[in-house]
């Protein structure tokens, strides 16, 4: 590598710091340019005030089959930040008649577990399983609605909340494909692909800092606070960056543009993006007294979908929410205390303060119309590469969509800059 060759990153999101990880293991010059004053996008934490307490943007779960999440922990040495059962479970309540069951797969690709009436959802035959043949055969135009019956039990127990929460979109009208690229890469490889797993302290802590730590010993500056306004081409090539200055980019330097699409689309106007979003709300409640034992909980008849704790916090997650956004953040508390209360017994004197986040454009709207919108990580430009959960990374938009398009986009840049 010359002296002179950098890769110019645009954005300190998880795709960017993904991007940047895989760059500097392969001895590449890294700088990052962030329009904020910190690192992470979505994943970010902060100390709220108001809590007194450490608290997550969002609440995410990922699981073991997380492949390049793993990865991503494992060169920065961060693999503990992550704790989850040592089997995969997933606890339900039905708050409509309150029953509760825990969804456990089995060892192997094939669900024998469904078997034991114990372990299957209550109210569902065997049969009801075979739905997800339909699913395996989905073409990238087929929605889930055309895949399953999304008027029964199965569907309001358990395919419901689990394709929200994945999708961020309605789920009879999310796209089948993805849906089923996501299952084949967990669900559909046993148990020990689909542990679920927690950030133990933050999801900064466990996804941005280790990060931070681990590039500013390596060939890595990150300038925060510094927006770039326009993106100079000529040629088909990218010849600067303007930020509050203008940055020359080298004949043989790189650019990876990972911010959102729609930041994408400002800077550079020929790029086709999704264009349509979808909002998460999340919901943060300091526990006054005894603290819920659990770590998650999936929450069925009531608003929220999940419920998720660490110490005396717990968090709500809402997906798909774009109507509920309208309303105010004082009517979101109430009705997410109510399920609270109603999953863990607790009364109002349990009830401390609350900070409830409202994530409009969350993610894209992933209907298979706005999934064939996905760019590849090759832009117009040769010498720039896209990165960012809105990529073309053939899974949905998640922590595991970002850091895999983080390592596609590097790996894009590293075959130009050799070639």
């Amino acid at each position: 590598m010359k002296a002179n060759e950098e890769i110019h990153i645009i954005g300190a999101g998880l795709a960017g710091l993904s991007a940047a990880v895989q760059l500097v293991e392969a001895g590449k010059c890294v700088r990052i340019y962030e329009a904020t004053s910190s690192a992470g996008g979505r994943c970010r934490s902060f100390y709220d005030g108001r809590l007194e307490r450490i608290i997550d943007n969002g609440n995410h779960l990922i699981l073991s089959g997380n492949k390049s999440v793993m990865r991503y922990l494992e060169l920065l040495g961060a693999e503990n930040e992550l704790k989850g059962p040592e089997l995969a479970e997933f606890p339900f309540i039905d708050l409509a008649d309150n029953s509760s069951w825990t969804v456990r797969p089995g060892s192997r690709a094939i669900p024998w577990s469904i078997f034991n009436s114990k372990w299957r959802i209550p109210g569902i035959s065997i049969k009801n399983y075979y739905s997800i043949w339909r699913l395996s055969q989905a073409t990238p135009s087929d929605t889930v609605g055309a895949c399953f019956d999304t008027d029964g039990v199965i569907w309001h127990r358990f395919w419901r909340p689990i394709i929200v929460s994945v999708l961020n979109t309605d789920p009879a009208y999310a796209s089948a494909n993805l849906l089923w690229k996501t299952l084949k890469e967990t669900f559909g490889l046993g148990e020990v692909a689909c542990r679920p797993l927690l950030a133990v302290r933050s999801l900064s802590q466990a996804l941005v800092d280790p990060a931070l730590s681990y590039l500013s010993g390596k060939s890595c500056k990150l300038d925060f606070n510094k927006r770039v306004r326009k993106i100079i081409s000529e040629d088909q090539r990218v010849k600067g960056i303007e930020t509050t200055d203008l940055v020359e980019i080298g004949e043989r330097d790189a650019v990876i543009l990972s911010v959102p699409p729609y930041s994408a689309a400002q800077l550079a106007p020929n790029l086709i993006v999704p264009n349509t979003f979808q909002t998460i709300v999340n919901g943060h409640f300091r526990i006054e007294g005894r603290s819920p034992e659990a770590n998650f909980i999936g929450v069925v008849g009531g608003m929220a979908e999940w419920l998720f704790v660490r110490g005396d916090v717990v968090s709500v997650t809402i997906s798909a929410a774009n109507e509920l956004s309208k309303i105010s953040e004082v009517e979101i508390a109430d009705k997410m205390w109510a399920d609270i209360s109603s999953v863990f017994g607790l009364g109002s004197s349990n009830r401390g303060p609350s900070r409830v986040i409202k994530e409009k454009r969350a993610t894209f709207e992933q209907t298979p119309e706005q999934v064939a919108r996905r760019p590849s990580a090759r832009a117009e430009f040769t010498n720039m590469f896209l990165a960012g959960d809105w990529t073309d990374t053939g899974i949905p938009a998640t922590i595991e969509g970002a850091v895999r398009s983080g390592i596609i986009a590097a790996n894009s840049a590293l075959e130009y800059m050799e070639n």
